[in-house]
């Protein structure tokens, strides 16, 4: 039996039915309920789709008016204004120091070292001992030497006297009558006169040779003490007392000292291709070390390697400064300014430049927004600025970084750039 409103009849419990379950059975109106939201919910679905896909397709719509519109109009350009190019055009390279002279000192005698006089970052004058060395084995053979030389000294005087005994005794016999003596007694007279004339040669030879090997000998001993070949400043102290040097320079040697001479000091440049033309002995160059704000050092080129370098394709470049002070040190990092002649007219920014197989070009824009393209000449190109001696006039407006897409004759719309041309470089270097 069911209740008037359809609603399910709750029947009597029974024994052994759990009091916490609820009936399970629903009545008739439940399933329509359950498709009628199921219906409200496609149509909510099916008017969003709608609703999305009119807004996508004027969003569209839109885009494709604007694009359509932008594509009518001029193409956009950035354009900079060409000016004359400057008297002198400044050009920082970085190079590094060099010391004038520098030398690796190595033992001329082998031994020990007895002493040591300097060390490294010490001043010493040309011809200071800077270490001795003992050599007993070179003193031993030079009084061996000094010994032999005696001897032979001693054996000239014998033959000297039995030179001069066997002149006069040929001397008597070649002019005794004839018939007194045998003409063969007076030869043989003869042959020993000559025979002591020449042991007595062979002797004053061994002499000169042994007096040679004496004076060798004495020469290296000087080389005991190691002395400075000139002027300059220890960069480097290899020895200590009691180390055994070798005689020589060889790869299995070891140096003593390393020395340099910084005053003048060189500074070499490695010049890019495009400006090794203009770097000719006198041009003016100055020099800024980092960490020394305060000091500027004035030098000029004073020769160059007068060929590139095929790997890098730079001409290699030097510059001697006075350093006086010792300020400055081989192996600095340091910034080097030339001053060099203008060869171009013109100078305009590098993302001007067009090239091309038929050669460099620089497009501008005429005061009818028209675009010209010009066969230019390069004078000098240092990276940023462009000097040109032909193509393009000052004042010209011309177009950086144009597009392969905009064709000579075409209307532009140009904007000037707040930038206008590269900043030349300063007069001074930065390191």
């Amino acid at each position: 039996m069911r209740h008037p409103d359809n609603a399910p009849i709750a029947r009597a419990a029974k024994p052994g039915d759990d009091p916490a379950r609820k009936p399970t059975s629903y009545g008739p109106r439940t399933g329509r309920r359950l498709q009628i939201a199921a219906a409200m919910v496609a149509i909510v679905l099916l008017a969003a789709f709608f609703v999305v896909r009119y807004v996508r397709g004027a969003v569209e719509n839109e885009l494709a008016w604007d694009t359509k519109e932008q594509a009518s109009q001029p193409p956009a350009v950035v354009v900079v204004t060409a000016s004359e190019a400057p008297s002198t055009a400044s050009l920082t390279l970085p190079g590094n120091t060099a010391a004038w002279y520098e030398s690796t000192i190595y033992a001329r005698v082998s031994g020990y070292v007895a002493k040591w006089s300097v060390d490294i970052g010490d001043p010493v004058e040309k011809g200071q001992v800077l270490a001795t060395i003992e050599t007993p084995d070179l003193d031993a053979e030079l009084a061996g030497a000094e010994a032999k030389l005696k001897s032979a000294e001693a054996d000239v005087h014998v033959r000297e006297a039995q030179a001069i005994f066997a002149k006069t005794t040929y001397e008597r016999w070649r002019d005794s009558p004839k018939g007194v003596v045998s003409e063969q007694e007076r030869d043989a007279k003869k042959a020993d006169d000559d025979s002591a004339a020449a042991q007595l040669n062979a002797a004053l030879a061994n002499v000169n040779a042994d007096r040679g090997d004496v004076d060798r000998l004495t020469a290296l001993s000087q080389f005991k003490q190691v002395t400075a070949p000139y002027d300059g400043t220890i960069t480097e102290r290899r020895i200590d007392i009691g180390n055994l040097v070798t005689a020589g320079s060889n790869s299995g040697t070891t140096s003593l000292y390393r020395m340099s001479q910084d005053d003048p000091m060189r500074v070499f440049v490695d010049v890019p291709q495009s400006a090794a033309a203009d770097m000719t002995p006198g041009v003016p160059a100055a020099v800024a070390v980092n960490g020394m704000p305060d000091h500027l050092f004035d030098g000029a080129i004073v020769r160059t390697a007068r060929a590139l370098d095929p790997k890098s394709r730079t001409l290699r470049v030097e510059v001697d400064i006075p350093n006086r002070n010792l300020l400055l040190v081989p192996g600095l990092y340091v910034a080097v300014n030339f001053q060099l002649k203008a060869k171009g007219v013109v100078e305009v920014p590098a993302a001007a430049m067009i090239f091309r197989s038929s050669g460099p070009q620089v497009a501008t824009v005429g005061e009818d927004g028209t675009v010209k393209f010009h066969d230019v000449e390069i004078a000098r190109d240092d990276g940023n600025v462009v000097e040109l001696a032909s193509g393009v006039s000052p004042d010209d407006k011309v177009v950086l970084n144009i597009s392969n897409q905009v064709a000579d004759g075409e209307k532009v719309a140009a904007t000037v750039s707040n930038q206008g041309l590269a900043a030349a470089p300063p007069d001074r270097p930065t390191p």
